[in-house]
């Protein structure tokens, strides 16, 4: 009893699962659908002529008609599962050499199943006469035998081209100049690429034995033979490629990240800590608390504000109220360019006696002044000293959030995208969460970015250290990772935490069942995964990301490029002396959004910079997207399920349900 009940429910289970459209979410489901179908189907079709080979012919217009319909509900379904166009995701793609000749017969098989499946429509609707028996056959006959349309030709075309290392010149282009414009990772563009042409392949393969079929039927020859060596041959394609595919897809990067944009716009494209550390001129005798000029500006590498004597130039600037560190001298007297008192800068240029200019000297809208140094006692000069200002204040925007960003888990949610924002002058990084579905889907219609929390640093309750991290000239590092969950899980939070002096990043993980697209006990298997080596570590120190007289990156003609790994760490500088003035700090942070153009699952994320030399560059998050090599394979009635399938809690043995069908 018990046994019959065990074969009841997974046979009930295995016909469940095929049929659910919400999981058919892969080419290989679909695949398996149609092959257990076209059994079917031939079946129908044998046993019909069998028992109606008296017939009229006339009488075959209903045997045909029930065919189309069973075609047309499989079209449907395959279109509720890739309502895109064959090319959706791979436009990029298109200066691939290989691929220029693919998208041809690919381009070629879809535009005639598109004619196929508007001719089957016209046929469908109830009261309607049907089409006379030529126009079947000929449409039957175009897709078997024209030259210009052969849908075997195509797809052993196609295949040619799988075997002669397709994807693997397309993974080099990926992962090349193109590995940033995407917006995939170059696993994600292979696995779509494959999807593609799979779905596309199946498409073919439906219309021809369809045509079979229809042959059959009007009595054009028996096509049995055909049918059964055109399925052999599908499937021998089919094993061909996904070995092939499965290779490539082991061996491609899943990072996916931004290029620059055309243009760079602040707060939309990048967001920058203010006034960290900014040049900033004054005279020696107000460098020390005595008043006097005994010593060089090289002497001054820590100290501060002690007054303005006789309210010479420092009366016609903004002091600063923090530290004031590394002091130079470059010249006695100097001309002035105050920048304008809204923005974020003290000086747009400063032009020295020598020649010298510190800053793009392109005008000075508020008219310069003239700064001169002078001597005391005649054995004591008061030189101006060019120094770097470590200001807290209502104009420094030097805070990052540390509370974490974490997915709806409760609700099946996960990570799907990351950006950078600046709200109430903190910055944070903001999460897009989606809903998992079975197969590593995601839902679209759930897809959005989680609002950053709300607070200021004024606010009550709220603490530095705790809340939020103050960049400060000593704690203005940030450590660049690349972190990975475990086999069996997917990114479902992010969120910034304090190690010594540096800001370090942390990632939170969530166990997960791949066919069913459920978290498992999110509250108990979630867990926060770090890499929390220091740079003063014994064995394997952090190394530091050297910026060499950055100019604000945003000037830069070039496009940024990578240019740290894991394990590595940068810090926040003021710009180049001659460049900028040093009135900037860099680097500055993306703040683009990091997401796919078919949102997935999440495997991990980093943090890196990007940049050019003699530029500052840009902080930027990456997403590392679900490895889906290890479930691509083959499924073929009689195979698919192998020797164990899984739904839920039920593990179902074929050869046990098999051995006792009958019963």
């Amino acid at each position: 009893m018990i046994l019959k009940i065990y074969i009841l429910v997974c046979t009930l289970l295995t016909t469940t699962y095929a049929r659910e459209p919400t999981k058919l979410v892969t080419v290989d489901r679909l695949r398996w659908d149609f092959l257990t179908l076209e059994e079917s189907l031939w079946n129908y079709v044998l046993d019909y002529l069998e028992n109606n080979i008296n017939q009229k012919e006339s009488n075959l217009d209903g045997p045909h008609v029930s065919l189309i319909r069973k075609y047309e509900e499989f079209g449907n379904k395959i279109n509720e599962v890739f309502p895109h166009d064959i090319t959706y995701g791979l436009e990029q793609l298109e200066s691939v050499w290989s691929l220029q000749l693919a998208y041809a017969d690919l381009r070629g098989i879809y535009a005639l199943y598109e004619t196929f499946r508007r001719f089957q429509k016209q046929q469908t609707p109830p009261g309607r006469i049907p089409s006379p028996k030529q126009a079947w056959t000929d449409l039957a006959e175009t897709i078997l035998y024209d030259p210009r349309n052969n849908v075997e030709q195509s797809m052993d075309r196609v295949h040619d081209m799988v075997k002669k290392s397709m994807f693997q010149s397309v993974r080099k282009e990926v992962e090349g100049d193109m590995l940033c414009n995407s917006q995939q990772s170059p696993q994600q563009v292979l696995y779509n690429l494959y999807n593609a042409i799979a779905l596309t392949e199946l498409k073919g393969y439906t219309m021809i034995q369809f045509s079979y079929m229809l042959l059959r039927l009007y009595d054009q020859g028996n096509f049995t033979k055909e049918a059964q060596l055109m399925r052999e041959r599908y499937e021998e394609r089919t094993n061909n490629a996904i070995n092939i595919v499965r290779n490539s897809l082991q061996n491609a990067s899943r990072e996916l990240w931004n290029c620059d944009p055309k243009k760079h716009e602040k707060g939309e494209t990048y967001e920058e800590i203010t006034q960290l550390l900014q040049g900033y001129i004054q005279n020696e005798v107000d460098l020390n608390p005595d008043g006097t000029c005994r010593e060089n500006c090289q002497e001054y590498t820590y100290t501060k504000s002690h007054g303005c004597f006789k309210n010479l130039y420092c009366r016609q600037q903004r002091r600063c109220n923090g530290k004031i560190i590394n002091c130079q001298f470059f010249d006695s007297d100097m001309w002035i360019c105050p920048a304008n008192p809204l923005s974020n800068r003290r000086y747009e240029y400063v032009e020295y006696e020598n020649g010298r200019v510190l800053g793009r000297k392109q005008g000075c809208s508020r008219g310069t002044s003239k700064v001169d140094s002078w001597w005391r006692w005649l054995f004591w000069h008061c030189s101006y000293c060019f120094c770097l200002c470590d200001e807290q204040g209502s104009n420094s925007d030097r805070y990052f959030n540390m509370r974490p960003a974490i997915a709806d888990i409760q609700n099946n949610r996960v990570v799907t995208g990351l950006r950078f924002v600046k709200h109430n002058r903190i910055i944070h990084l903001q999460i897009q969460e989606g809903t998992l579905l079975p197969r590593g889907k995601i839902d679209m219609e759930t897809v959005h970015w989680v609002p950053v929390e709300n607070y200021k640093i004024t606010d009550k309750k709220i603490f530095n250290g705790q809340d939020y991290h103050t960049l400060s000239w000593e704690k203005r590092a940030i450590d660049l990772d690349d972190l990975e969950a475990d086999e069996g899980y997917v990114l479902t939070g992010v969120r910034f935490k304090e190690i010594g002096s540096h800001l370090n990043f942390e990632i939170y993980v969530t166990q997960f069942d791949f066919d069913t697209g459920k978290l498992i006990n999110p509250s108990t298997t979630s867990t926060w995964k770090d890499n929390p080596n220091t740079d003063s570590s014994i064995k394997n120190p952090r190394t530091k990301v050297r910026l060499s007289h950055p100019d604000i990156p945003i000037r830069s003609p070039s496009p940024s490029i990578p240019d740290s790994k894991s394990d590595q760490y940068i810090e926040f500088v003021n710009s180049d002396i001659d460049r900028d003035a040093a009135q900037t700090t860099v680097p500055f942070l993306d703040a683009q959004k990091v997401e796919s153009l078919l949102p997935v699952p999440l495997s991990g994320a980093g943090i890196f910079h990007k940049g050019r030399n003699n530029f500052g560059g840009f902080i930027t998050p990456k997403l590392i997207t679900y490895d889906f090599s290890q479930h691509l394979k083959a499924a073929f009635p009689g195979e698919e399920i192998g020797d164990v399938v899984r739904f839920g809690t039920w593990t179902c043995h074929s050869e046990i349900i098999q051995a006792h069908a009958v019963e």
